[in-house]
């Protein structure tokens, strides 16, 4: 009795106790109690299933879903957040309100959103509404896709290069994805269609967009060119053409700057695509190659619905240059990626963005790129460098400058591409003497005469007053080097290397050489790149047998090329005009100074004595000339 009793007494001081454990008499309570501790233990597995863990743990009122889960349930559902819509719907205010007044200020307004948003967020919602901008089935005006792409620029340099690298991968994804959609099609031109609805211009308007992101710096010259190749592999269909020409027209001077070589090659590339019979090539054909014909010989055609983009692209320069000035910029270097590395940036990784993952190998790469140009290069019609090194050295080019002038000059195209390459040198104003000399040494090694040596001396004189003055201590040395010691005076006779007074080590001046550079400067005279002054020091009355021959040579070139435009090929050939005014024009030069002008009276009277036909004409006028200008009587 007395143990029952304190159980009562103990039950009804712990009545909770009692509630909670219910014994094991029981049976279904027991089972009860087993069944909602399981599906509470089912609850907590699958919504432990649903969500990942986390550091912290979730509140009771709410669970915690990381930014890549909520972007992934709002695709699935279709529902966006309404802080993406509030940003889109700021983002297409300020680009709708955009233009060429107030971009700065459209651009310190998505600046401020920057700072207030993610920029994940903000870079990726910019890229997609100028995307679609720009994406349009019609063609867009120039002003319009120029705007666009200053602002862009503007970003790259104030937001820095992943805004950038971010947007140009997602306009050649989109360019990729219209121009595969149009190719599936087939050739058909562009303004037919196989339906009701024209060809879209999506791929026209991007890759215009492309072309001036390029102009405005935000890439470089290895994208466009990877987009050119792309576009000449396969057939030349009209639609290609199309994108072709708008490259072309576009950024075609500024490609042409930056890479010459890779322009020739593209050039190159066109030809053999032609076919054999050019009246097959359609209008469009034909005037694409036209304009990059043009563009390889600098002769620039401005279109007449060409102005108002190139207006625009001058405008939005200035404003981009004052955007260095004003501003801390982040980007000053355009990106230097090709179309391979924006299409593998998905498996390979972005090496060209700081902190990315980059899953490619350097040292192969390296050797397939070494392959692959070993491959083309033989197909080229160009030759090798290291060929024309030992060239050089055989030649008696002793240092690197004439080395590298000598390379210039010979894998030259013409004579305007070889100056642009020479100016790409960046040599000194002492190392460009070294140009000139390199030009007759090579002239006068010319089995037969070859006219280009001439004009790139004459359009390097046109560049710079430099180069006439060189001219003028290269013929005092030429005329040395035949013996007439006494020209250029005993000090400068003096001070002369022997490297100097040699010139490349030529010991003996043969016939041929004295006849190539007698009738380069015959060439340079007549064409205003030297004037007769430079004869200053010559004593014409006691010149040698060599040298009499070598100014006789000289003196019929430039009677002879008063008269023509281009230089002849052949001393037989005289020209048949007679045209007093540029004749007279060079020799009254001559008659400034009189020790000069005496020298050349005598000279011109004893040399064509007994000439017939066009040089009897042209003496008789450089003879008249001169006494003119010297005011002496006739006598002489």
């Amino acid at each position: 009795m007395v143990e029952s009793t304190d159980g009562d007494d103990d039950d009804e001081q712990k009545p909770d106790e009692a509630e909670e454990w219910h014994g094991i008499g029981d049976g279904g309570a027991c089972e009860d109690a087993e069944q909602s501790d399981e599906s509470s233990s089912t609850q907590q597995i699958e919504s432990r299933a649903e969500v990942p863990e986390t550091s912290q743990p979730a509140s009771s009122g709410s669970k915690y879903v990381p930014p890549h889960l909520r972007e992934r349930a709002e695709i699935e559902t279709g529902q966006i957040s309404e802080a993406q819509l509030k940003l889109t719907r700021q983002l297409k205010g300020l680009l709708n309100r955009m233009s060429e007044q107030n971009i700065a200020t459209i651009v310190d307004g998505v600046e401020e959103v920057y700072r207030n948003n993610r920029r994940h967020d903000v870079t990726e919602t910019l890229t997609k509404l100028i995307t679609e901008g720009i994406s349009s089935h019609s063609i867009l005006l120039d002003q319009y896709v120029v705007l666009h792409a200053a602002f862009v620029s503007a970003l790259h340099k104030l937001i820095g290069i992943e805004f950038a690298a971010f947007f140009v991968q997602h306009i050649v994804s989109s360019y990729d994805t219209h121009f595969a959609a149009l190719s599936d099609k087939g050739d058909v031109p562009a303004d037919l269609s196989t339906s009701d609805e024209p060809i879209g211009k999506e791929a026209s308007n991007l890759v215009v967009l492309l072309s001036e992101l390029y102009n405005f710096q935000v890439i470089s010259s290895v994208l466009m060119y990877d987009v050119i190749r792309a576009l000449l592999d396969g057939d030349l269909s009209e639609f290609k053409v199309e994108l072709l020409l708008k490259v072309a027209r576009n950024s075609g001077q500024q490609l042409r700057q930056d890479d010459p070589t890779a322009l020739k090659s593209i050039i190159q590339i066109v030809h053999e695509k032609l076919p054999q019979d050019t009246r097959a090539l359609s209008s469009r054909v034909r005037f694409m190659v036209e304009t990059l014909s043009n563009l390889k010989n600098n002769k620039i055609k401005k279109a007449a619905g060409q102005t108002a983009g190139g207006e625009a692209v001058e405008r939005m320069k200035k404003f981009l240059s004052g955007l260095n000035k004003k501003r801390h910029v982040m980007s000053h270097e355009p990106l230097r990626v090709s179309l391979e590395d924006l299409r593998s940036a998905d498996t390979k990784g972005k090496w060209w963005l700081v902190g990315a993952a980059w899953g490619g190998d350097p040292l192969v790469e390296h050797k397939q790129e070494a392959q692959s140009h070993a491959a083309i290069a033989p197909a080229l019609d160009v030759p090798n460098e290291n060929v024309l090194l030992k060239l050089a050295k055989k030649q008696g080019m002793n240092t690197d400058i004439r080395r590298s002038i000598f390379v210039v000059l010979m894998s030259s195209e013409d004579y305007v591409d070889a100056c642009e390459r020479l100016s790409q040198l960046k040599l000194t104003e002492i190392q460009q003497r070294e140009i000139i000399r390199v030009i007759l040494h090579c002239c006068g090694n010319e089995k037969q005469y070859n006219p280009y040596y001439a004009l790139v001396g004459q359009q390097l004189c046109r560049l710079s007053h430099a180069h006439k003055i060189t001219l003028q201590f290269c013929l005092w040395d030429f005329l040395r080097d035949m013996g007439e010691t006494t020209i250029g005076g005993a000090e400068i006779l003096k001070n002369l290397s022997e490297d100097d007074r040699a010139g490349f080590n030529v010991k003996s001046i043969s016939p041929t050489r004295m006849r190539n550079v007698a009738r380069a400067f015959g060439w340079w005279i007549a064409k205003d790149c030297c004037t007769l002054a430079i004869l200053k020091p010559v004593d014409f009355t006691v010149l040698k047998p060599q040298a009499r021959t070598f100014m006789r040579e000289l003196f019929v070139h430039v009677l002879a090329n008063t008269q023509l435009a281009t230089p002849l090929l052949s001393s037989e050939e005289l020209p048949n005009t007679k045209n007093k005014a540029p004749l007279e024009e060079v020799f009254i030069k001559g008659s400034k100074i009189q020790s000069v002008a005496l020298g050349l009276v005598y000279f011109l009277r004893e040399a064509f004595r007994g000439e017939e036909g066009f040089l009897k004409w042209a003496s008789q006028v450089a003879l008249q000339t001169l006494r003119t200008g010297m005011d002496v009587i006739t006598v002489l």
